[in-house]
């Protein structure tokens, strides 16, 4: 029988912790900012932002747990599930800085993270128009061919119901097209330690999981369709019943 996950801690005892959690973690990513603004190289800004991310988690009471994350094949596209505004920094924590974020056009407008996701090379992609939306699709498509590694929350987006939201095509046509490696991580642990609708944070454990990588096995729409979902069946199967109840 699958345990029963832990009741959320009372409200009382979250906003205590979330008088201590907030201003540290909005303190460490200030003092990150001027940092961001002079250091040169994309690469050492992502391994600068990567090193801030591990120490706000580790400040905050989340501990991270990685499986399978040293020996990601290179180039590749990773795809996550996402159920939380920390899954983003999760994986800024855990990704080698050769990783570029495949994000949502909307967040670019979203004051200081906006910014910060440009000065890491982060790759904006619109939804609310055709147009646009094919003009970043083929940037991305281009990325990927040339061998630089992506990272994608295929689903777009969270709600604050459980349960895994349809994937999106961007991530599984780029990998097919690049003929690179497609690689599931799943997270698991955020969603409990900050539930969407919430800004009452509270610590725990995230662990992420990297599954063995997937490649496309047929031709062009068809291929990337296939690989779409024999990757949604595996983020299925490891999730815990319910779906991600226990996060």
């Amino acid at each position: 029988m699958p345990s029963t996950p832990a009741p959320p801690p009372p409200l009382s005892l979250r906003l205590v912790y979330a008088c201590y959690a907030w201003p540290a973690f909005l303190l460490l990513s200030a003092a990150s900012l001027p940092l961001l603004l002079v250091l040169p190289g994309l690469e050492r800004r992502r391994r600068m932002i990567r090193a801030v991310a591990r120490l706000a988690l580790r400040a905050i009471g989340m501990r991270l747990q990685a499986h399978g994350m040293r020996s990601l094949p290179h180039p590749c596209v990773v795809v996550a599930n996402h159920e939380s505004y920390l899954d983003g920094v999760v994986l800024a924590a855990l990704l080698p800085p050769r990783f570029g974020f495949v994000i949502k056009r909307e967040m670019r407008a979203v004051p200081a993270a906006g910014w910060l996701l440009e000065r890491i090379g982060a790759h904006f992609v619109d939804r609310s128009g055709a147009h646009a939306g094919a003009r970043d699709a083929r940037r991305v498509l281009r990325r990927a061919a040339e061998g630089e590694a992506l990272a994608f929350f295929p689903e777009g987006t969270f709600h604050t119901q459980t349960g895994l939201l349809a994937f999106r095509n961007g991530a599984f046509v780029a990998a097919q097209r690049a003929g690179v490696p497609l690689v599931p991580l799943v997270i698991r642990g955020t969603r409990r330690c900050l539930m969407p609708g919430t800004l009452t944070p509270w610590p725990g454990i995230i662990s992420v999981t990297a599954l063995q990588p997937l490649f496309a096995t047929q031709p062009g729409s068809v291929g990337a369709a296939e690989l779409r979902e024999r990757t949604r069946a595996l983020f299925v199967a490891h999730l815990e019943p319910g779906r991600r109840a226990s996060r």
